[in-house]
């Protein structure tokens, strides 16, 4: 809890920085790092920003792949389990493009799920059927709203310029899946105990 608190107090004192921003932020660098003129550091050092970022993307990501895991094997809603697998798809290479992009920046990703997605996990474990469902695209709707934040704020406040590239790509992905777990959620909701109907939200 006290984790999350620092990384939401970051967030909301980070998040005023220019989103657009194509140069890197030395603010946050840790001292002694190495610089290729005064104040510009060398390619591939990350200030603070940075490492925060590929900590929680990283079990941000790793979530949406386990928890798309479960709901492959649970939910017997086929519009449920296609978007599960379009998390697992593409979290998957976002994922992999991250564990590079770390290593070049020497940079520790997290190892394992933090306290919220596993309560997550525990959760969907004890529900199944349509309370299952909506409440897997409910977590859903809410994690891709943060991950949209946590992107926009690398965005805007990370140094390692490859870490920030990869947020800017990212970002579209996200906010696509974002739409496409809103919509999932207000057919979920307009259809009660009944659900989706098996061909909605297909991706294209």
């Amino acid at each position: 809890m006290h984790r999350l608190m620092m990384v939401s107090a970051a967030f909301a004192v980070l998040l005023a920085g220019p989103v657009g921003a194509q140069t890197g932020n030395p603010a946050g660098n840790l001292p002694g790092t190495p610089q290729i003129a005064p104040g510009v550091p060398a390619p591939h050092q990350p200030n603070q920003q940075d490492r925060l970022f590929v900590d929680q993307a990283s079990i941000g990501g790793m979530a949406e792949v386990e928890l798309g895991k479960l709901v492959e094997r649970k939910s017997q809603n086929t519009a449920v389990k296609d978007f599960a697998r379009r998390m697992i798809q593409d979290h998957t290479k976002a994922n992999n493009q991250l564990v590079s992009l770390a290593k070049q920046a020497d940079t520790p990703l997290g190892s394992s799920l933090d306290a919220k997605h596993e309560g997550v996990r525990a959760t969907l474990d004890k529900l199944d059927g349509h309370q299952f469902d909506l409440a897997y695209i409910d977590g859903q709707v809410q994690d891709h709203q943060k991950t949209a934040q946590l992107l926009e704020w690398e965005i805007g406040s990370g140094q390692d310029m490859s870490l920030k590239r990869f947020a800017s790509e990212t970002l579209p992905t996200v906010l696509h899946h974002l739409q496409m777990a809103q919509d999932l959620r207000a057919q979920l909701t307009a259809g009660g105990s009944q659900g989706v109907s098996a061909g909605a939200n297909r991706s294209k």
